[in-house]
C-alpha cells in the first residue's frame, strides 16, 4: 500500500499544472505608445526566452496610478515592473536631473550615446540603493510646447504662461527664469486641467503629443527641442531577487528588445508626428538656431545652478560624448 500511495503522489505531482508567476507592468500612456512598444515588446522576447515561466498583466494609461504611485509600489512589491518618465524619477534618484538640463544634449544620437555608454550605466546603478532595479534606459524623445495662448517665438512668449511641468526641478527652474509660470502635475490630470483652462500649455516629445491626442485640446505646438526625454525600464527588488542567473539574463535581454522598439516608435513618431498634427489643425511653428541661442542666453542663471548641482565635470562629460 505505502508502494502504492507514493506512486500516487507522484503522478499527482507530475499531472499538477505549472502556474507562471504573474508580472504586472503598470505605465502613463496608453498601450499605443512608444510605453506600450516597450511593454510589449519586453513581454515577447522573456516569452522567447523563457516560454510559459512568466505572464503579464498590463496597466497603460496609468491603470496603477501616476508614475510615482507605481514606482513606490515596485519599492513595497506590489507592482512587479513598469516603465517611467527621468522627470518622476528625480524624486528617488536626484542625480538623473542632469539629464533634463535644457539643451545639455545635441540630438537623439547624442542622446542615446550618453545612456548607452558609461554615464548612463552609472546612473542605473544608483537606483539599487533607492529600492527599484534599473534594467535600460527607454526615450521619448526631445520635449516641445503646446499651448492655447500663442505660438511661442521667443522667451517673452512664455512670460506668464501657465505650463505643466514634470515634477523635475530642473524643469521647473528653468521654465520659471524664462517666465513662464510652471505648474508640476500627474499626468492623469493633464487632459483635464488643459480642457478647463486651469493651465494654459504643457510640454512634452511628439511621441507624447501624438499618442495622447493633444490636438484635442491644444492650438498650438512650437519645435523647441528644449530637453530630451528618457525613460528608464524598472523591476521591483522582490522579483529581481527571485530570478535565477538565467531568469536575469533574459529580462536583460528582454530589456534590450524593449528600448530597440522605444526607440523605433519614437523616430516613428518624430517623421511622421508633425504632418499628423497640422492634418489634425494645430498651428505648428519650429524655432530656429538663433531663436534657440536667445533661450539658452535667458538660462545663464539657472546653468550655474545645474553646474553647482550636477558638477560641471558631469555636464562636460556629457557634453564631451560624440
Amino acid at each position: 500500500m505505502k508502494h502504492v500511495f507514493a506512486a500516487a503522489l507522484l503522478c499527482a505531482a507530475v499531472a499538477a499544472p505549472s502556474f507562471a508567476q504573474e508580472i504586472k507592468i503598470g505605465y502613463a500612456l496608453a498601450e499605443d505608445s512608444h510605453y506600450g512598444a516597450g511593454a510589449k515588446a519586453f513581454e515577447a522576447s522573456l516569452k522567447e526566452s523563457l516560454g510559459d515561466q512568466f505572464s503579464f498583466r498590463h496597466f497603460p494609461s496609468s491603470g496603477l496610478g501616476g508614475e510615482r504611485e507605481v514606482l513606490e509600489g515596485l519599492q513595497l512589491g506590489t507592482v512587479e515592473m513598469t516603465i517611467a518618465s527621468d522627470g518622476t524619477l528625480t524624486n528617488f534618484v536626484p542625480e538623473v536631473g542632469v539629464l533634463g538640463v535644457p539643451f545639455l544634449l545635441r540630438d537623439k544620437d547624442h542622446a542615446r550615446k550618453v545612456l548607452d555608454g558609461e554615464i548612463g550605466q552609472e546612473m542605473l546603478a544608483k537606483f539599487e540603493p533607492a529600492g527599484l532595479h534599473a534594467l535600460a534606459w527607454g526615450e521619448q524623445g526631445f520635449r516641445h510646447i503646446t499651448s492655447n495662448r500663442g505660438a511661442v517665438e521667443a522667451p517673452s512668449d512664455l512670460n506668464g504662461l501657465k505650463i505643466r511641468t514634470m515634477e523635475n526641478p530642473v524643469h521647473i527652474e528653468a521654465f520659471r527664469a524664462l517666465g513662464a509660470a510652471p505648474t508640476p502635475m500627474a499626468w492623469p490630470e493633464v487632459i483635464g486641467a488643459l480642457e478647463q483652462g486651469a493651465i494654459d500649455g504643457q510640454e512634452n516629445p511628439l511621441s507624447v503629443i501624438v499618442s495622447a491626442k493633444l490636438n484635442e485640446v491644444q492650438k498650438y505646438l512650437t519645435l523647441d527641442g528644449h530637453v530630451y526625454s528618457s525613460t528608464i525600464i524598472l523591476v521591483s527588488p522582490a522579483l529581481w531577487n527571485g530570478l535565477d542567473d538565467a531568469q536575469k539574463a533574459a529580462f536583460e535581454k528582454a530589456a534590450k528588445v524593449a528600448v530597440v522598439a522605444m526607440r523605433a516608435y519614437v523616430d516613428e513618431v518624430d517623421a511622421s508626428g508633425v504632418a499628423a498634427m497640422k492634418d489634425a489643425g494645430m498651428q505648428v511653428n519650429e524655432l530656429s538656431p538663433e531663436q534657440k541661442a536667445a533661450f539658452r542666453e535667458a538660462l545663464a542663471g539657472p546653468y550655474q545652478q545645474y553646474e553647482a548641482q550636477f558638477g560641471k565635470e558631469l555636464m562636460d562629460r556629457i557634453q564631451a560624448v560624440e
